[in-house]
C-alpha cells in the first residue's frame, strides 16, 4: 500500500509498505479520509532524528472495516467510523474515570500512545488500530468525519471543560480560526448560548469565522485587547480559548479574561501566558480565573462531536487532497494557507 512518511527532519515522502497484519483485538481500516494536523507540522519539523525506521503520519483517521481480530466483537466488515486518537491502557483510575486522554500509562507527560505520532498512522491505504478505538459514524462522508477525530474532538474538550463559565448571555472569546478555531465556534453555539467574538490576524479567517456563526470578528493587533475589553463593558470575556497558543494570543488572553472567568491553551505554539500571584488590576490576571492547558478528548467527548456532526451542527471547512499530495498538504498548512482543515484522500 502507499503510505506518506517521516524520514527525518522535515524529510516527508510516499513509500510503498506491506499492508499492516493485525491481531486478534485488532481492526484493520481502508482509510476514506485523513486530516493533516498541525502535530503533524510539529513532528515533522522536530530538528532531531527521532527513530530509525519512517512513520506513517496521521492521526485523524475515517474509513471503514476491512478485517476484524479474532477475539473482537461488535464489529462488521464494511462498517464506517472514525479512529479515536488516544490508545490508552484502559484500566488505569483515570481510563475507567472516562479521562483516557490522560492515561496513568502515559507518566507525567500524559500523552498517550497515538497514530501518526508514536506509531503507524492513517495517512495511508490501510491503518491498523485496536478494536476499542473505532467510533462508528453511519453514514457521515469522510472527509467530514477525518477532522472530528482530532479538530473538533479538542475543541470540544476544552470547550466542554470551560461549561461553567459558558452562561447563556455571556461573552466567548475564540483565538484563531484554524482547523480547530473555526469548529470551536460552531461547537461553542451548539452548546452554549453565549455570544462569540473570533480573533485572528485574517479578514478571510474572520470571514470563515462568521459563516460559523461567530457574533463579532476582530483582527489581531495592538488594539484587540482593547476592543474585546470595550464589548465587554470592561470586564472581559467569560471564557476564552486560544486555538493558536503563541506568545501574542497567550498575552491578549490573560489580558481579556474576565474574573471567574475560564482561559483555556488548546494551541501548541510554546506561548508563555503572563500569570502573576500579585493583586490584580489593569491587564494582570483577575481574580477568580482558572486556566487549563487541555489535550485531545475522551472517547465520550468523541461520541459527542459524532453526533453533533451527525445532528448537522458541524460542518468541517476542508480542503481536499490526493494522497499522494501530502507533502504539498504540509507545505501549504505550514505558509498558514489552508483555510480550514486539509484532508488527504488514498
Amino acid at each position: 500500500m502507499r503510505a506518506l512518511q517521516w524520514i527525518g527532519p522535515e524529510k516527508v515522502q510516499i513509500n510503498d509498505i506491506p499492508v499492516p497484519d493485525i491481531g486478534p483485538t485488532d481492526l484493520l481500516v481502508k482509510v476514506g479520509a485523513a486530516g493533516v494536523c498541525h502535530s503533524d507540522l510539529t513532528l515533522v519539523n522536530f530538528p532531531i532524528q527521532l527513530r530509525e525506521e519512517p512513520l506513517t503520519l496521521g492521526h485523524e483517521i475515517a474509513g471503514t472495516v476491512e478485517a476484524i481480530g479474532s477475539d473482537v466483537n461488535g464489529r462488521e466488515i464494511g462498517e464506517r467510523g472514525v479512529v479515536y486518537l488516544f490508545w490508552t491502557c484502559g484500566v488505569c483510575r483515570e481510563c475507567v474515570s472516562g479521562n483516557e486522554n490522560v492515561c496513568l500509562a502515559a507518566g507525567r507527560v500524559a500523552m498517550p500512545p497515538c497514530p501518526g505520532l508514536t506509531m503507524d498512522g492513517g495517512m495511508s491505504e490501510y491503518v491498523r488500530i485496536p478494536a476499542s478505538a473505532f467510533v462508528p459514524i453511519g453514514d457521515l462522508d469522510f472527509l467530514q468525519a477525518a477532522p472530528v477525530a482530532d479538530a473538533a474532538l479538542t475543541a470540544y474538550h476544552a470547550i466542554n471543560g470551560a461549561r461553567e463559565a459558558l452562561r447563556p448571555g455571556g461573552t466567548a472569546v475564540a483565538i484563531g480560526i484554524g482547523g480547530l478555531g473555526h469548529v470551536g465556534v460552531q461547537i461553542l453555539n451548539a452548546i452554549s448560548g453565549v455570544r462569540v467574538i473570533a480573533v485572528d490576524q485574517a479578514q478571510e479567517k474572520l470571514d470563515l469565522a462568521a459563516d460559523c456563526g461567530a457574533a463579532l470578528g476582530i483582527l489581531s493587533g495592538p488594539d484587540a485587547a482593547k476592543e474585546i475589553l470595550d464589548l465587554t463593558d470592561g470586564r472581559g470575556a467569560d471564557a476564552v480559548f486560544d486555538f493558536a497558543g503563541v506568545d501574542a494570543t497567550a498575552r491578549l488572553a490573560c489580558e481579556t479574561v474576565a474574573p471567574n472567568g475560564a482561559y483555556r491553551m488548546v494551541g501548541l505554539g510554546g506561548g508563555a501566558p503572563e500569570i502573576t500571584a500579585g493583586p490584580a488590576g489593569g491587564p494582570g490576571w483577575p481574580w477568580g480565573a482558572t486556566v487549563r492547558k487541555s489535550l485531545g478528548g475522551t472517547r465520550s467527548d468523541l461520541h459527542a462531536c459524532v453526533a453533533l456532526a451527525q445532528a448537522g451542527k458541524l460542518h468541517m471547512e476542508v480542503e481536499r487532497f490526493d494522497l499522494a499530495d501530502g507533502p504539498e498538504a504540509l507545505r501549504r498548512l505550514d505558509a498558514g494557507h489552508i483555510r480550514g482543515r486539509a484532508v488527504l484522500v488514498p
